[in-house]
Formats: structure tokens, C-alpha cells, sequence
């Protein structure tokens, strides 16, 4: 009757968790949910989860109820330095929950006397995956817990895989609505190509075409300046359009900002250095932040000329835009002034690259980024 009962109760666990993860769209509110979830049906205390990445890097994605030895400096004892669970992890030898082991961070803990442990010496650990896709760890804890039984390891070993499931799932889902908007962002590429921008065309030929149908001054002036507005539009309908689908991007960045320079009627000097097939994500990120250094050349540094530096070396990529032109008073101590630059540098520090500035009066701009060359991940 007891077994009974306990087996009742762990299905009631995997049902509940089960219905938290298949209702989830954001991963780490989830994790956070599911985390809390787990510790209330199995009566276990403390846990907390590490994605791992494909370069074995790990992120503290969700905890609950840590000791206040493991929470100092923003818990930073649980996001740097090694442990053997991730060890373990990395050396291909936790294929399935594990039991009895003594957790490194709670041994500095006290060595270090970083504060209240709460008698939590060992913890399970247990791979999140998903099919041969792996993510990283579950652990769980309680005070003066040294060993899990056979039966709670299977029940943490499900919610584990259901876990990794529905990881995968959202990964998935995003990746899914990534396409969505590349898909919509073309669409309306081509509604503009195919409408505003033939409208705007055909009105630039009628001023162009009444001109010769006049000879008063006033009207020439008029048609004249009709002309000229609806070139100007046009211009930017086209740089419009570029920055929706750049046509030319799946030939390299560089290939897509040469042609980007030449729709703003800029006279664009090129070096590369170093091959490689960046990731799609970066490749947009280095597009979107050079499309941005290039408007800002064009309307503001009074020159109509730029260069373009990339180069690829040691995992990491570097790209520069440098103009001769105006430029601008600036410090790198000082906050970025523009919209536009703040923007360019969000997006790199978004993929954990560094992004700089350098301008003076007179002397020209330097847009600088560097970032690492990673797989796209969506943690």
C-alpha cells in the first residue's frame, strides 16, 4: 500500500512539472517555475540549473532556496570556477543520474567561511537532454542528504528529460519566429520595392517629362524641386528596402555593406583578412550595426567616402568603419550620445562583444567591434 501511495505521488510530480513545461514559451522563466515545482512535490530543499553551452561554458539558469554561503556577490560563488558535477559533465562521464556527490562550491564554502550552508553537503546531479542533445545539470539538495535512492533518481532522471524536452522545444519555437519576422521583414521588402518605390520613380520621370512641356521660370523652379524631392525619397526608399532584406548578405557581410555603401552614394575602401562562415546570427548583428555606421557617415560626417576593415582571427571577429569626415567630440568615459550608436553597442555586447568608439572634432570617426565567434545559442 505504502509503494502504492509513493508511486501515486510521483506520477501526481510528473504530471504537474509536465504541464508547467508544455505551457512555457520563455526558457528562463520556466526553468525558474519547474525548479520550484520539483522541490515542492519531491520535499527535497534547494537546486538549481546550469546550461551548458557547445564550448562548455555554463550559466547559472535558475536556483531556489540556496544557502547564504552560495548567494554572496550576486552569487557568485555559482557562476564561476569549476566543479566536479560540470567536470563530470564535460568529460562525457554523466550519461544518467548520479548520486553521492560531494559538491565542490559547498567545501569552499566552508573553507572560505563564506557563510550559512544549511548542512548541505551532496547534492544529485542530473543531465538535462534531449535525445543525443545535451544541455547541462539538474542538482538537487537537502540538509545532511548524502544519498538518493534508486526511486527518487528515476523521478529526478524523468523530470530531467522532460526538462531537456521542452528546452529543445523552445529553442525551436524561437528559432521558428526568428524565420517568421527574416520571412515578414522580405515581404514588405518587396511590397515596397513593388509599390512606393515605382510610385515614387514615376513621379520623379512626370516632373522630369513636364519640364519640357514649360518655360516659365516659376514652374521649371517648382518641377524642378519636385524632381529633386522625389529623388531624394526614392534614395532613401532604397536604403529603406536594404535594410529590411540586404540583398547580397548571403555573400558575405562585407560583400552586403559594399553594396549598402554604394546605395548611399558612398565610395567604400575594403580589407579582409582571415575566411571563415560566420554564423547567420552574427553576420546580422556585423550587418545591422555597419548599416547603422554608414548612415551616420553619409548624413553627418561631410564626407562621402568610408572604410571597411574586418578581419577574422582565433574564434573572434573584428570589424571597423572609419570615415575622414567631421566627426564628433567624444570620451570614451563619457555616455554615448546618439540613439543610434547606443543601439550598435547593445547589439554587440548581446553576443558578449565590445564595441568602440573613437572621434574628434575634425578628425574623423572609428567605429570598432569585436566579438567572439560562437554557434547561435538562445538561452
Amino acid at each position: 500500500m505504502e509503494h502504492k501511495t509513493q508511486r501515486v505521488e510521483e506520477l501526481r510530480a510528473l504530471k504537474i512539472i509536465a504541464e508547467s513545461l508544455n505551457q512555457a514559451n520563455d526558457l528562463s522563466t520556466v526553468l525558474d517555475d519547474v525548479l520550484k515545482k520539483l522541490i515542492q512535490v519531491t520535499g527535497l530543499t534547494t537546486g538549481w540549473i546550469f546550461l551548458i553551452d557547445e564550448k562548455e561554458n555554463y550559466t547559472l539558469a535558475a536556483d531556489h532556496n540556496l544557502p547564504e554561503a552560495l548567494k554572496g556577490d550576486n552569487k557568485s560563488p555559482m557562476c564561476k570556477g569549476g566543479c566536479w558535477c560540470i567536470d563530470r559533465y564535460k568529460e562525457g562521464r554523466l550519461q544518467r543520474a548520479s548520486n553521492i556527490i560531494s559538491c565542490k562550491r559547498i567545501e569552499d564554502a566552508i573553507k572560505f567561511e563564506w557563510g550559512d550552508t544549511n548542512d548541505i553537503t551532496h547534492h544529485a546531479t542530473i543531465p538535462l537532454k534531449a535525445g543525443k542533445e545535451k544541455f547541462g545539470l539538474l542538482n538537487i539538495a537537502s540538509p545532511n542528504k548524502t544519498h538518493f535512492d534508486d526511486t527518487e533518481l528515476a523521478l529526478l532522471e524523468s523530470v530531467a528529460f522532460q526538462i531537456g524536452t521542452a528546452i529543445k522545444r523552445i529553442r525551436l519555437s524561437e528559432n521558428e519566429q526568428h524565420l517568421s519576422v527574416l520571412a515578414e521583414r522580405n515581404r514588405l521588402a518587396r511590397d515596397l520595392h513593388d509599390s512606393v518605390n515605382q510610385l515614387l520613380f514615376s513621379l520623379m520621370l512626370t516632373a522630369r517629362g513636364t519640364k519640357e512641356l514649360t518655360s516659365d521660370p516659376k514652374m521649371l523652379e517648382m518641377l524642378t524641386y519636385m524632381q529633386e524631392l522625389s529623388q531624394e525619397a526614392l534614395s532613401e526608399m532604397r536604403a529603406l528596402i536594404w535594410q529590411l532584406r540586404p540583398e547580397g548578405l548571403e555573400n558575405g557581410v562585407l560583400s552586403a555593406l559594399l553594396n549598402y555603401g554604394k546605395v548611399l552614394g558612398l565610395t567604400i575602401n575594403s580589407e579582409i583578412k582571415g575566411v571563415i562562415d560566420l554564423p547567420n546570427h552574427i553576420e546580422e548583428c556585423l550587418w545591422r550595426i555597419g548599416q547603422e555606421a554608414l548612415n551616420n557617415c553619409k548624413k553627418h560626417s561631410g564626407t562621402k567616402s568610408a572604410c571597411i576593415h574586418m578581419e577574422v582571427k582565433n574564434n573572434e571577429v573584428r570589424l571597423e568603419i572609419m570615415d575622414n569626415g567631421n566627426g564628433f567630440s567624444f570620451k570614451q568615459s563619457e555616455v554615448i550620445p546618439s540613439l543610434g550608436l547606443k543601439s550598435m553597442k547593445e547589439r554587440t555586447e548581446s553576443l558578449k562583444g565590445t564595441f568602440t568608439i573613437l572621434s574628434e572634432l575634425g578628425k574623423g570617426t572609428i567605429v570598432s567591434i569585436q566579438m567572439p565567434v560562437t554557434k547561435e545559442e538562445k538561452y
